[in-house]
């Protein structure tokens, strides 16, 4: 039921003078798309060999005279691309990209690598997740077994049903997912 994009990265650009180890780390960074454009942009940057990640859902749409099942991206207007900070003008130069998100004094903010597995496990196993309104109080919780093990999140009850809610904090979004 849902997809990610996962893609290989290509080779260095050279740096820009910058000796810092932050500066050429290779780590996941989110980018702010222009609305209704991050398959494209994921596309694009496929092109230029750089690992990106863009996590789908279907959904079922209702028109007048039809259904149709559509892929949608679980963050609007988010792709994670995992690069050096040395190489963001080639990302921030293709169609659709507008900005990287958490840029404090110069230094890119870096998304947990731990945040992409867990959304990736649930992306790989199929598991039913939607958007949620972002939860940064209360305790967390972390699942030691099944499916979901290794999970981190708060749990809520919704609708008389106990879900998992996985928040990304770089982003200020935040997903469910049913336990």
């Amino acid at each position: 039921m849902f997809q990610a994009s996962v893609t290989s990265t290509a080779s260095l650009l050279e740096t820009d003078g910058a000796s810092s180890d932050v500066l050429t780390r290779i780590k996941w960074l989110a980018v702010y798309t222009r609305s209704r454009h991050e398959k494209l942009l994921r596309d694009e940057l496929l092109k230029k060999g750089v690992e990106t990640f863009l996590p789908v859902r279907k959904v079922e749409r209702h028109w007048s005279d039809r259904k149709k099942i559509i892929e949608e991206p679980l963050f609007s207007s988010y792709l994670f691309v995992k690069i050096p900070w040395t190489e963001r003008f080639q990302v921030l130069n293709t169609v659709g990209a507008v900005r990287f998100i958490g840029v404090r004094q110069g230094n890119p903010v870096e998304v947990p690598e731990k945040e992409i597995e867990t959304i990736r496990q649930f992306v790989s196993q199929e598991i039913k997740m939607d958007p949620f309104p972002y939860l940064k109080a209360g305790a967390r919780v972390y699942i030691r077994s099944g499916p979901m093990k290794g999970a981190e999140g708060f749990v809520v009850y919704k609708n008389q049903r106990c879900r998992l809610v996985i928040s990304l904090d770089l982003l200020m979004q935040s997903i469910s997912v049913e336990i």
